[in-house]
């Protein structure tokens, strides 16, 4: 089980990295065509928001399973030490329900929008909201995983 998760955020990592690369090969392309020969890639503008989309959110999940999100904790290490490991559990509780909100409206949007075809690249429009039902998903996983089990992703990080 813990080969396939580490595979599994292996190929996220891959496929965040790969996004980017495309996108500043687009990015950069355009403008080289836009200034030196005054035309350019129509649909770049629109698969490099796609793509901006897709690193974010992915990128929150990635963070997220890591422990390297902004947390200021100093204020409830030193005032309730003993009451930290409930605070952390409440914590994931929130970030599970907030998860699951965004799971939820994310699936609707990418039903309801999954037949809106772009005219500039031929993509469904759901594309975007894709991002947020597979961020929303993985992040409702890891927050789960650590209410019961708050250093278990991270010990596996230390396997490595």
């Amino acid at each position: 089980m813990k080969k396939i998760i580490k595979w599994m955020w292996k190929i996220i990592d891959v496929l965040i990295t790969s996004i980017l690369a495309v996108m500043v090969v687009l990015v950069f392309t355009n403008v080289v065509l836009r200034y030196g020969f005054s035309s350019g890639i129509r649909s770049s503008v629109e698969l490099s928001r796609l793509g901006l989309v897709w690193i974010v959110l992915l990128g929150a999940a990635v963070v997220l399973r890591r422990g390297e999100h902004l947390a200021v904790t100093e204020f409830s290490e030193r005032f309730f030490p003993s009451a930290v490991p409930i605070l952390n559990r409440l914590i994931w509780l929130v970030i599970l329900i907030s998860s699951s909100m965004l799971f939820i409206g994310a699936l609707n949007q990418t039903l309801a929008n999954w037949h809106n075809i772009s005219p500039l690249t031929g993509l469904p429009s759901a594309l975007f909201a894709l991002a947020g039902v597979i961020s929303g998903l993985l992040i409702g996983l890891i927050s789960l995983v650590r209410i019961f089990n708050p250093s278990w992703l991270l010990e596996q990080e230390d396997d490595e």
